[in-house]
């Protein structure tokens, strides 16, 4: 391979594998059909498999490779279900990308139950530590292997109403840096992308309200709110030969919001 040739494959993710949670919509799907669009064959999951089925078929439709593995995250034994079926369909996992969460509050900690207090820690770190501990071991083997898990500026900074999911979302960032010093020995990336607010169903709640979207894309200095693409390059770049000296680190993809002069 040529000095130019090795350029020209830097976002290339011909023949590697990847699983990407919650991705029948939103941000997943986006990092899927951008995954494929660089030569992944892509297992697309969410609850929902009916959903999951049109989206890998869209892909399919298109040139790309996808199968569709239904997986409630916060299931251990489909999460099990969800590795082994990726194994039996493409024989390997060599991109795991944690985009599932839950965050079934909006408003002060202290209207938040303990059930959903377990709800939203379970689901948006344990669960991501449980899925990166079932493919960690194949990838350690062959010394190779990328892991993003999709956390928020919301672990950032300090959070009027999404208090609990904020604190989830900083222990990712922490998750990564963990597991990046555990792995990293071993060939593999684990990093963390905290993305602003994006136009996606789960966020509908910020960026429906005229108000709030308009005091969001006016403190913005790109003054617009995220699209599902924006952060779908950032994943790419991580998992592609392009990210290969960066682990333990989180990219804020957030229009610079995080950065924004109020006064």
């Amino acid at each position: 391979m040529t000095e130019l040739d090795a350029y020209r494959s830097l976002f290339s993710l011909k023949d590697k594998v990847a699983i990407i949670t919650g991705s029948s919509r939103g941000i997943g799907r986006a990092t899927a059909e951008a995954m494929a669009a660089q030569g992944a064959k892509v297992v697309i999951s969410s609850r929902k498999g009916e959903v999951c089925a049109a989206v890998a078929e869209e892909i399919r439709d298109a040139g790309g490779e996808a199968i569709a593995v239904a997986c409630n995250i916060s299931d251990n034994a489909e999460l099990e279900h969800l590795v082994a079926e990726t194994r039996r369909a493409f024989g390997r996992v060599d991109i795991l990308v944690c985009n599932a969460a839950s965050n079934p509050v909006y408003g002060s900690m202290s209207q938040v139950s303990d059930e959903a207090f377990h709800k939203i820690m379970h689901n948006n770190i344990r669960a991501n530590m449980n899925l990166a501990h079932l493919v960690l071991p194949e990838m350690a083997e062959r010394g190779d292997g990328a892991i993003i898990v999709i956390s928020s500026i919301a672990g950032l900074k300090g959070s009027r109403n999404l208090g609990i999911y904020a604190i989830s979302k900083a222990a990712d960032m922490q998750l990564v840096r963990n597991l990046a010093v555990e792995w990293s020995p071993k060939g593999i990336r684990v990093n963390a992308i905290a993305p602003g607010l994006v136009k996606t169903d789960f966020a509908r709640a910020l960026w429906e309200d005229p108000k709030a979207r308009e005091y969001v894309e006016r403190l913005t200095p790109l003054r617009r709110i995220g699209e599902p693409i924006d952060i779908a390059g950032v994943a790419v770049m991580l998992a592609a030969p392009a990210g290969r000296f960066m682990t333990g680190e989180t990219i804020v993809v957030d229009g610079g919001a995080t950065i924004a002069d109020v006064f």
